[in-house]
């Protein structure tokens, strides 16, 4: 039998196929899909004509979008992506999300958002069909990607940012979450308590923070954390903004707080990351203070850190559990399900760095 040679410039399709084998289209699809019974010899046919024409098989992306559905969920992470693979929380809720979405088989496309340029991602994402989109970390308050693909009735699933009614959250009481290591510290008999916080705006350095950057806080997590803290520490108790989410930075925090005279210094230092309260730790053994015996140091998220010789008592949030609960929303609502803000639970770990006030 002679092979035939396709048209340059025209893809064969199902149709040719099944008119070169002599059978319907329907039946030739059913050979593709495999979801069907066809007679093993007309099947051979198909595979035959198939082979002949150089068709390799019905377009996945045509199919998916005859279906509504092209199986792929946008994944927007703000600022270079170098930095969620460094933070082991962001890693944890991006495996959670990864395993959940990959058993419903669909594939996520991470699109990195630059914090000083937020547009840029809407222009990646014109190009690119998507499902779902998902904003599984902590995020500014607007986002002008939620406008663009509400606008295409994309599905938005976010962890509490943006703050937009068309986003429907996996959300965490940051406040109330906060007030877990707050009260800890405050029940051991500490006063002075002073306030790590995650950046509160983008472009931020490491320093005081005053009022108006809380009210003002571009990042609603970072607010909901220092709102919990100063409802039981008190309006006046000293807030420090970390440049990033970093040991480095957290540490530039503890100097900040800890090189002072003894009066001054805190006794407990609550902290809105564990990264952040690594740092803290850091600085604390470089000023020669013993933690927990000089001062405590509160973490939030629970991560695994074997290099620090010390095991933080913390906020756990479960950032596997996390994702998970972000990808089943978003199987949910693509299964045509009503779905509505979930609250997810989070609890208090006790470890070795809290401790009664010295004296």
């Amino acid at each position: 039998m002679t092979r035939a040679v396709p048209v340059l410039g025209r893809r064969s399709t199902l149709r040719d196929v099944a008119d070169r084998a002599g059978v319907s289209t329907s039946t030739a699809s059913l050979v593709f899909s495999g979801k069907g019974p066809v007679a093993e010899a007309t099947a051979e046919r198909v595979r035959a004509a198939a082979a002949e024409l150089g068709f390799a098989g019905p377009d996945p992306l045509a199919s998916s979008l005859r279906q509504g559905r092209v199986g792929t969920v946008a994944v927007l992470v703000e600022g270079p992506l170098r930095f969620a693979f460094r933070d082991p929380f962001a890693l944890a809720v991006l495996d959670g999300l990864a395993e959940e979405l990959d058993a419903a088989d669909r594939t996520m496309l991470l699109v990195a958002q630059p914090v000083d340029d937020p547009e840029r991602a809407v222009g990646q994402l014109a190009t690119q069909a998507v499902d779902a989109a998902v904003f599984p970390l902590c995020g500014l308050s607007d986002n002008p990607v939620v406008d663009h693909l509400a606008a295409r009735g994309v599905t938005l699933v976010g962890s509490g940012a943006p703050l937009d009614p068309r986003v429907v959250h996996v959300r965490t009481d940051e406040a109330a979450a906060m007030g877990l290591t707050t009260q800890h510290v405050l029940d051991l008999g500490h006063r002075r308590l002073a306030h790590v916080s995650m950046p509160l705006a983008p472009g931020g350095s490491t320093g005081w923070a005053t009022a108006r950057d809380v009210d003002e806080a571009a990042y609603p997590d970072a607010r909901g954390r220092v709102d919990g803290f100063r409802r039981l520490a008190g309006a006046g108790a000293p807030v420090v903004q970390a440049a990033d989410l970093t040991v480095g930075a957290g540490e530039a925090a503890g100097r900040l707080l800890l090189d002072v005279p003894p009066a001054r210094r805190p006794t407990a230092v609550v902290c809105q990351a564990d990264l952040l309260a690594a740092g803290v730790v850091r600085a604390a053994s470089a000023l020669g203070l013993r933690v927990p015996d000089d001062v405590s140091v509160t973490g939030f998220d629970g991560v695994e850190l074997p290099w620090l010789d010390a095991t933080l008592t913390t906020v756990l949030q479960p950032g596997v559990a996390k994702g998970r609960a972000l990808g089943a929303l978003v199987r949910r609502a693509l299964d045509g399900e009503p779905v509505t803000d979930e609250a997810f639970p989070v609890s208090l770990r006790l470890g070795t760095t809290t401790a009664p006030p010295p004296g």
